[in-house]
């Protein structure tokens, strides 16, 4: 399961403003529903605040993967970088300067898990995260993802 193949340009920011934790994840709802009229921003958000009521998708290093299942057919992948941070309840405390967010379709959990992985291997190394906070653009920093998803 390769992250690349789940990722569009429309689908990424680089730009995204400091604020609080509901504002990112609606962020992040009106991001996931590019191009596809039949998503609503509104019930994405929902999903996405159901799975951090449950336990924070800050994961820590400045990274959190807000994710939840949707009746979506194929997983929908979208990110958000936030070069100042947000507070997020991370769980090393520290604010969380990039956002993957994942809906996956309802019927595949293990697949959401085993892309939730990937995901963390491809943030895993610092070098990395350092180079999508100086990305100028959603080209740039989809170029470092595939980059990375090719490397491992």
């Amino acid at each position: 399961m390769r992250l690349a193949d789940h990722l569009r340009v429309e689908g990424i920011r680089t730009d995204l403003q400091p604020n609080d934790r509901a504002t990112t994840l609606r962020e992040l709802a009106k991001l996931a529903t590019h191009g596809d009229t039949a998503l609503d921003a509104d019930v994405i958000y929902r999903v996405f605040q159901e799975r951090e009521s449950l336990a924070t998708t800050g994961v820590g290093s400045g990274v959190a993967i807000p994710h939840g299942r949707l009746a979506v057919d194929d997983f929908r992948i979208v990110v958000a970088i936030c070069p100042d941070g947000v507070p997020f309840d991370s769980v090393d405390g520290d604010p969380a300067h990039i956002f993957v967010g994942v809906l996956a379709p309802e019927g595949r959990p293990a697949g959401q898990l085993k892309m939730l992985a990937r995901i963390s291997r491809v943030l895993k190394d610092p070098e990395v995260r350092r180079r999508l906070l100086a990305a100028g653009s959603s080209e740039a920093a989809l170029q470092i993802l595939e980059e990375e998803d090719n490397r491992l």
